[in-house]
């Protein structure tokens, strides 16, 4: 197979879309975020990119919190509009049905299946972007989208992004194997001796 080179934006799979919630001048903002990521496990944190011009960077500065709502395929359009109307000259509170959780200054999108707020850990400067590390605090999901109490995929449906094509996907989730459990195969197979990395 021979090896071409394509465009530095392309990302080999789809990125899970959010609505990143914000309170900007006193009212609930948010913004379409796909550049995002899981990065600590105790305590749980995870980060996002913010372009430093948007109002959504200043805001979470500000507030020193955010959060992140889950949308699926029926909330893509509300999606895709918070992502391409700026809060400095558009007031998007209405989008989406709002609730507040434990931190007061980062709504929640609450017809979105999940959604966690978050309080602002720490950020790093990138040259055009601030990397937003936040800690977990709370993660809301809707009953509706759970399987003996966890969240399901299949009923979630979440939105997933493709780069630099910028097409929105859907999941087709069905379960191909269980991580930290299928690869035990393959080391007995090969005679690999598994250790923790």
């Amino acid at each position: 197979m021979q090896r071409i080179e394509i465009d530095t934006q392309s990302v080999g799979y789809p990125m899970p879309v959010a609505v990143l919630g914000t309170l900007y001048q006193g009212r609930p903002n948010f913004m379409a975020v796909a550049w995002l990521a899981r990065v600590n496990f105790k305590p749980p944190q995870i980060a996002v990119a913010v372009n430093r011009s948007h109002a959504t960077a200043e805001a979470i500065v500000a507030n020193g919190c955010f959060s992140l709502s889950f949308p699926n395929r029926r909330q893509l359009e509300a999606t895709d509009y918070v992502g391409i109307a700026s809060g400095r000259r558009t007031d998007k509170s209405g989008v989406f049905p709002v609730f507040v959780g434990e931190l007061g200054a980062a709504p929640m999108a609450a017809d979105c299946p999940v959604a966690m707020e978050c309080r602002l850990a720490e950020s790093l400067e990138l040259p055009s972007n601030t990397l937003f590390v936040g800690d977990i605090v709370k993660i809301y999901a809707d009953e509706a989208y759970l399987t003996d109490g966890m969240l399901d995929l299949r009923k979630t449906d979440p939105l997933l992004l493709s780069m630099p094509d910028n097409r929105y996907w859907s999941l087709a989730a069905e379960p191909i194997g269980e991580a930290w459990s299928a690869g035990r195969g393959y080391v007995a197979a090969s005679g690999a001796a598994a250790k923790d990395e």
